[in-house]
């Protein structure tokens, strides 16, 4: 079972993905609320600006399961963990379509990395039904910005 904090703070964080995605499948919406807040927090220029600061994100929590290993394992797992960083930094330019594709790739890598970690012991057990779960909400909200956006 995901214990509570992590699983209704995990939700939180789909939040921007989610309105990323309802702005860009309601233009008229998204036009009201461009002219409201801005529109870098509509459709999905909100989803590809925060996919990549969650992309960071998780390299840190990746960082953290890393020195829990020892050796090889250790190292290799640091080199891994700043992979979506790296990713986010490098493949989120061109364009509001490819960046999309490549947060897509880069939230299907942080899942494969995931379930590394956990293979290895380093993550909690319930880490992989929580990552699973937020990484489906986030690829279906991508997925609505590239096809509608």
């Amino acid at each position: 079972m995901i214990p509570r904090a992590p699983l209704l703070l995990g939700l939180a964080g789909t939040l921007p993905f989610i309105w990323g995605a309802i702005t860009t499948a309601l233009p008229d919406f998204a036009l009201s609320a461009a002219q409201m807040i801005g529109p870098r927090f509509v459709g999905p220029y909100i989803q590809l600006f925060y996919g990549a600061v969650i992309l960071s994100f998780m390299s840190g929590v990746l960082w953290g399961f890393a020195t829990k290993a020892e050796g090889k394992q250790a190292a290799t797992g640091y080199v891994l963990s700043v992979l979506p960083a790296l990713w986010a930094f490098f493949m989120t330019g061109g364009g509001p379509t490819s960046a999309g594709i490549y947060l897509i790739a880069g939230f299907a890598g942080l899942l494969a990395l995931d379930w590394l970690f956990s293979r290895w012991g380093l993550t909690p057990p319930w880490w992989m039904r929580l990552r699973v779960l937020l990484s489906a909400i986030v690829v279906t909200c991508l997925c609505i910005g590239v096809i509608l956006g």
